[in-house]
């Protein structure tokens, strides 16, 4: 029997259970994972991890309540109490006029997983094999002058397999993987430390960058920071580096959640059809890109995944929706229901992108003249009623066009809708992430520094 044949069965019999214990409508979920990560440090094995496992989980309708339970016992009684313990907290459960499953018409028909690119199968690799590839990235980044030492280094495996069911009609699934490296080198000692990483993701293990360019890359970003200081206070140009950027995009599309909307707790609140980036870009939804994390070729309801604008041509298209965020607002799901085992679903989007511009990052950090370029962000203070922005950062500091020195312990602020409609975008996004967003230029936050 084939995995994706067992967690098949498994969904089929968590809705045979439901029916037995009295359920109208019903929906259920398997997911089988195995993940192995390997931790390295001082040239020695640190930590070794290998886990794998299968959960289940039921959500039961009884008229328009609804409850849902989980467990990792695959056994068919074990199943027939999860059941009946749904059904009779459904019955105690207030009623919520927006739950329920798709209607039949809405369901996905047809898919083609292989065409995503989603799992490199027969590519788990052996332990040995990560813990060589983690000692030689190590090597690397503690080669890189100015390196102090090596905080750690990562390889890991991840694999994911899904089935979604429901007494719809509805029943698909399929299996994702991960393979990943990761480095974080130090650079200074005793209070003049500073650091930085690299992390590099992908889901085919030919993909991903050998181990000698990830510990390089994280070396050199860190021997970059020596000697990083506070930069002035005042209202400066900002560049987001491309690593930093997608958290700007990140801050609209939770703005632009159903959910939100429907709990009238957005910034974006009232903002359709208006203005929000600026008229030369768009923000597509690509679910359906290959070898990308996030496609995927139905949503947690089973709606077909598609392409589409969430902002287009700098206006606001719609909002991010999943069936019970759209029948709060009156409207049509927009295939956006993310989920898991243990909750009903919730919108939620995956891969985006956003119009590369034709400058590279060089080019605008030249253009902008004098100001910061961050590198990383830390915490987050968001206002999500009025957008009012608050960050901490660190990165360099601009001085007539060319980078001065590393800076930390600065604070950016703003507002979100003030911001986005001055983003100048560059064209260095990365094809292989799930969020594809260039560096971004804003003209004048505030800075707090020294």
């Amino acid at each position: 029997m084939t995995e994706t044949t067992s967690l098949e069965r498994l969904t089929d019999a968590l809705l045979a259970a439901a029916r037995r214990a009295g359920a109208e409508a019903a929906d259920a979920m398997a997911v089988a994972s195995t993940s192995l990560s390997i931790d390295t440090r001082a040239g020695a094995l640190e930590q070794a991890e290998r886990s794998e496992g299968t959960e289940i989980g039921l959500r039961v309708l009884i008229g328009k309540r609804q409850a849902c339970v989980s467990g990792s016992d695959l056994r068919d009684e074990t199943m027939d109490t999860m059941a009946a313990r749904a059904v009779a907290m459904a019955r105690l459960a207030p009623e919520d006029p927006h739950c329920g499953l798709a209607d039949p018409e809405q369901l996905a028909e047809s898919w083609d997983v292989a065409a995503l690119e989603l799992a490199d199968i027969g590519s788990e690799p052996e332990a040995a094999a990560l813990q060589e590839a983690a000692l030689a990235c190590e090597a690397a980044a503690a080669a890189v002058e100015g390196v102090s030492q090596i905080e750690g280094t990562s390889a890991g495996f991840g694999r994911t397999a899904i089935h979604l069911a429901a007494s719809n009609g509805f029943s698909g699934g399929y299996t994702r993987t991960g393979h990943m490296l990761s480095a974080s080198a130090i650079t200074g000692t005793g209070t003049a430390m500073d650091r930085d990483n690299c992390y590099e993701h992908r889901i085919f293990a030919a993909d991903l960058p050998g181990p000698q360019e990830v510990g390089r890359k994280a070396g050199k970003r860190a021997a970059a920071r020596a000697g990083a200081k506070k930069p002035p206070s005042g209202r400066f140009p900002v560049l987001y580096d491309e690593r930093a950027a997608a958290s700007l995009i990140g801050h609209l599309l939770s703005a632009a959640n159903g959910a939100a909307i429907a709990r009238g707790s957005s910034w974006l609140t009232g903002k359709m059809g208006e203005l929000v980036l600026p008229e030369a870009l768009s923000l597509i939804e690509e679910p359906l890109r290959p070898r990308v994390p996030g496609s995927k070729p139905f949503d947690g309801e089973g709606l077909p995944a598609r392409t589409a604008p969430i902002v287009e041509n700098g206006r606001l298209a719609r909002w991010v929706l999943d069936l019970a965020s759209a029948r709060k607002l009156g409207l049509e799901s927009t295939g956006n229901a993310a989920r898991g085992t243990s909750a009903p679903p919730s919108p939620s989007v995956g891969n985006v992108t956003l119009t590369p511009g034709s400058a590279s990052r060089g080019d605008l950090v030249r253009d902008m003249g004098t100001g910061l370029l961050v590198t990383s962000l830390i915490g987050s203070t968001i206002n999500p009623n009025t957008g009012d922005y608050s960050r901490g950062a660190s990165g360099f500091w601009v001085e007539n066009g060319e980078i001065a020195y590393p800076v930390h312990e600065c604070t950016i602020a703003g507002n979100l809708l003030e911001m986005l409609p001055t983003l100048v975008a560059a064209n260095d996004a990365e094809d292989h992430k799930s969020r594809r967003i260039p560096s971004l230029l804003i003209e004048g936050l505030t800075l707090a520094g020294a």
